[in-house]
């Protein structure tokens, strides 16, 4: 019974608005077939080489890096809900012409399409979260549109794969139509949530104005972005270095599936009631702690060498995982000004796209030139030393409070001025 009710606490409280964009995320996630299947179509179906594959993911995914900060400025000036419009509505058109073009250079264009596309809307769906979620529910809010995007893509992962034994061009169709639902959901049911400047002139030297610099001026938050950068990479390494880690020791791509299928179970499973540990709690302490748990479980994997040892160590950094995700873009948007948080969040995003980008390669070098063993190694560094990043900001942070605080008490504590009779 204290289950239910906690899990009754966990989803209460919050608004329309909220579960209506929750439902848009999951139909989303639903649908997200193509980028899991594109290299396998490629190679595959079209008869592509690997290299060639490798060049189309890695279009997609800066696509993604590309869109990242554009989004964010769109999100703020046009709106978060003709963003989201705009989004979903390129997504489904560039997905479905995807599944149709032969051409190489046609296909990689669209490929580049799709991913700046998709990657579109996720600063327009954390700042309308922001907008609408009271501050102390929003870490479980975006706990919760994190679970939503696991749950989706662990049912897309499964069905993907029955579907694509009818033919891809399914695949690329299942996901334009799902996505212009997501679009038709927006448009009816998710209102403009944007805040508006109460007395902003709207002028260049409008002391309100938030622009792309006053984004890269605030320290606290681009560390923010560079430790959110250096976590990334860790969890990029589960999809290009540890299926070659598994493959280097005998394992075959069935093993690496059913491996790796525990870190969606798991999400699914257990983020509720770690959203319930994890809500009241002081952010940047939670951020050390996942950092040093997501680095211990990737250097654990140094000495896996069967399939349940790989799923030992792979439920080690998805409970990282799971308290980092809701944690850190919770933080970020405390920190963010609210007429800014298209911003703050598009350049947050981009922090996950670039390390989508950067880990295969770094990875994959490493374990050409030292190997896998090495490379766990530096897993284990780079998640300390983002702890150690995290408790200096924390550190840093509240050095800032503390003299805001002593500036607050000495201008109150003035005398008042004399009055002239």
């Amino acid at each position: 019974m204290s289950i239910v009710r906690s899990l009754s606490e966990t989803v209460s409280g919050l608004p329309r608005t909220f579960w209506w964009l929750w439902t848009s995320t999951l139909v989303n996630r639903l649908g997200a077939f193509v980028a899991t299947f594109l290299a396998m179509y490629l190679t595959v179906e079209r008869g592509y080489s690997a290299t060639y594959a490798g060049l189309v993911a890695a279009l997609h995914g800066l696509g993604g890096v590309v869109s990242s900060v554009g989004a964010g400025v769109l999100t703020d000036r046009l709106g978060r809900r003709p963003t989201l419009l705009l989004a979903q509505l390129g997504t489904s058109v560039s997905v479905a012409a995807l599944g149709f073009v032969e051409h190489p250079a046609a296909i990689a264009a669209l490929a580049f399409a799709v991913g700046a596309a998709s990657n579109a809307s996720r600063p327009a769906v954390q700042a309308v979260i922001a907008d609408v979620v009271p501050p102390e529910d929003r870490v479980r809010a975006f706990s919760l549109n994190y679970w939503a995007i696991n749950l989706g893509f662990a049912v897309s992962a499964s069905a993907a794969g029955l579907i694509a034994e009818h033919g891809y061009l399914l695949l690329f169709l299942g996901e334009a139509a799902m996505t212009l639902v997501c679009a038709v959901l927006v448009f009816v049911r998710i209102p403009e949530s944007r805040p508006e400047r109460p007395g902003s002139s709207g002028r260049q030297d409008d002391p309100d104005r938030v622009s792309m610099a006053t984004v890269l001026r605030d320290g606290p938050f681009m560390a923010v972005v560079g430790l959110s950068f250096l976590v990334s990479t860790l969890f990029m390494q589960a999809y290009v270095a540890l299926p070659v880690d598994m493959a280097g020791k005998g394992l075959s791509s069935s093993d690496y599936g059913l491996a790796i299928a525990v870190n969606g179970v798991l999400i699914v499973a257990l983020q509720l009631p770690v959203t319930r540990f994890i809500e009241h709690r002081d952010p940047t302490r939670l951020l050390v702690f996942s950092s040093l748990l997501t680095g211990i479980g990737f250097g654990l994997t140094a000495f896996a060498g069967s399939v349940g040892a790989y799923a030992l160590v792979i439920c080690v950094w998805t409970l990282g995982e799971m308290v980092n995700a809701p944690t850190q873009t919770g933080l970020v948007t405390r920190l963010a000004p609210a007429h800014g948080r298209g911003r703050y969040q598009g350049m947050y995003t981009m922090s996950w796209s670039v390390a989508a980008l950067v880990a295969p390669l770094a990875g994959g070098t490493v374990i050409d030139r030292w190997g896998s063993g090495t490379l766990w190694a530096l897993t284990a560094v780079v998640g300390a030393v983002s702890a150690v990043g995290y408790l200096a900001l924390t550190r840093a942070t509240a050095r800032r409070d503390a003299r805001e605080d002593e500036s607050a008490d000495a201008v109150g504590a003035k005398p008042p001025a004399p009055v002239e009779g």
